[in-house]
């Protein structure tokens, strides 16, 4: 893999106020010490878990893997993956991840810094001019006393850094009630057969709803994140992942959409009076669109997340082969809205306490302020999606596990019950 000369920027100047997984795993006191090992009749409690939830009608279904040291310590499958068919959840199953695709987007976009054909601190307009343009939304107090919003110059433009750590100030429009937050509701965004470089062009037209570098705030940083990969790659967004990334890991159901007819009753589905996954968007699994959203679009299965989670937790390398260099990967996977960064936080910081944000996940920085703090292990890396499928990394336990299910209105109850059940099955 070659090496850009991007690294003499990016170590010295982001590292700079960044907490790097090294250091910090010394630090902790909390989480469980670096040789445990699972106890087979503690997992027993997943197990019963999961078959209550199924049995009451919470959920449909779910698939839980638990991987240390490379190989699976518990693998079980739940429920069926669509009630109408009734049809059992089975190693094959694919399901809509949602936000579990930033992950695999913003690797991919590493993947081209760590070639030297990107860094973090190029504009975004450098790859998509009508971002030049881009003015920040501020909400006023009008004569009459109602609030109007005008627009105000960029500080600094919008950088490839502000896209992957969501401080671009581009935003969701699905929840919240700032006026820029109504200005992307009303803007018709989704509308039509558009692809990538339409989208773009159309968030680039939607004011910004903070300056640059100066608020963790979740949006579509990710989709246009994905068409300057396109721009780049002179491919579209699959096509690089499935060439570059994808098909090597042998993520072989891993898609934006499944067209495919032989695949389509694999698909997992929530139950009829839990299908609204509040993303502010219709798209169809199953109608395959030109738009390929590397922050919320993608469809896969658990065995092909598998794949991905072990190259993360190899530090970005699986089976001899890398993805990512070292450095590459200790930038990803260290926090840069911490400390120094200039980055602030508020309610809608999603990642929350005790954890910073990387470039495409959260990473545990400190043991957080509940008593006692939530399990874990400082340095984890951890992501999930409106489905609930949710995916934890663990280097110091050489751990990893993965939840897949469709049950948007669940997904917050069983994600940190799910957490709680597998780290109180370590023991020393």
């Amino acid at each position: 893999m070659k090496r850009g000369v991007v690294w003499s920027f990016a170590c010295a100047a982001l590292l700079t106020g960044a907490a790097a997984i090294g250091p910090a795993l010394a630090e902790g006191t909390f989480d469980i010490p670096a040789g445990a090992h699972f106890n087979p009749q503690k997992l027993e409690r997943v197990t019963e878990f999961f078959k209550n939830e199924v049995a009451n009608g919470k959920i449909p279904g779910a698939i839980v893997l638990i991987q240390q040291h490379g190989q699976p310590v518990y693998f079980e499958k739940f429920g069926v993956r669509d009630v109408a068919t009734m049809q059992p959840m089975t190693d094959d199953t694919i399901f809509t991840v949602f936000s579990m695709s930033k992950p695999v987007t913003s690797v991919a976009a590493m993947m081209l810094i760590d070639e030297g054909k990107l860094k973090l601190d190029d504009p975004v307009s450098k790859y998509i001019p009508s971002f030049a343009d881009a003015k920040v939304g501020v909400e006023m107090k009008a004569e009459n006393g109602e609030k109007k919003l005008e627009l105000e110059p960029l500080k600094s433009p919008i950088t490839i850094l502000d896209l992957m750590r969501h401080t671009s100030g581009i935003t969701y429009g699905f929840y919240g009630d700032s006026l820029v937050r109504k200005a992307y509701a009303n803007a018709l965004i989704y509308g039509g057969d558009f692809d990538n470089a339409e989208f773009a062009e159309r968030i680039a037209k939607l004011p910004l709803a903070e300056q640059p570098g100066t608020l963790w705030d979740y949006g579509h940083s990710t989709d246009v994140l994905g068409r300057v990969v396109e721009v780049i790659s002179g491919q579209s967004l699959l096509q690089f992942e499935k060439e570059r990334l994808l098909e090597p890991l042998g993520m072989r159901d891993t898609d934006f959409y499944v067209s495919d007819p032989a695949k389509l009753t694999r698909l997992a589905e929530p139950l009829p009076t839990d299908n609204n996954f509040r993303v502010g968007n219709d798209r169809n699994a199953k109608r395959r669109m030109k738009w390929e959203s590397g922050g919320g679009g993608m469809v896969s299965t658990i065995v092909d997340f598998a794949r991905f989670s072990q190259m993360l937790l190899n530090g970005g390398m699986l089976d001899g082969k890398p993805y990512l260099s070292p450095q590459a990967f200790d930038l990803m996977a260290a926090d840069h809205v911490g400390p120094n960064s200039g980055v602030a936080r508020d309610y809608f910081y999603f990642p929350g306490d005790g954890f910073g944000f990387g470039l495409g996940f959260g990473v545990r920085t400190d043991p957080g302020n509940a008593r006692p703090p939530p399990p874990g292990s400082l340095g984890e890396l951890k992501w999930d999606g409106a489905s609930g499928c949710y995916f934890i990394v663990d280097r110091k336990l050489d751990m990893f596990f993965i939840l897949m299910e469709q049950t948007p209105s669940e997904r917050q109850r069983i994600q940190p019950a799910l957490k709680k059940l597998i780290y109180e099955a370590m023991e020393n």
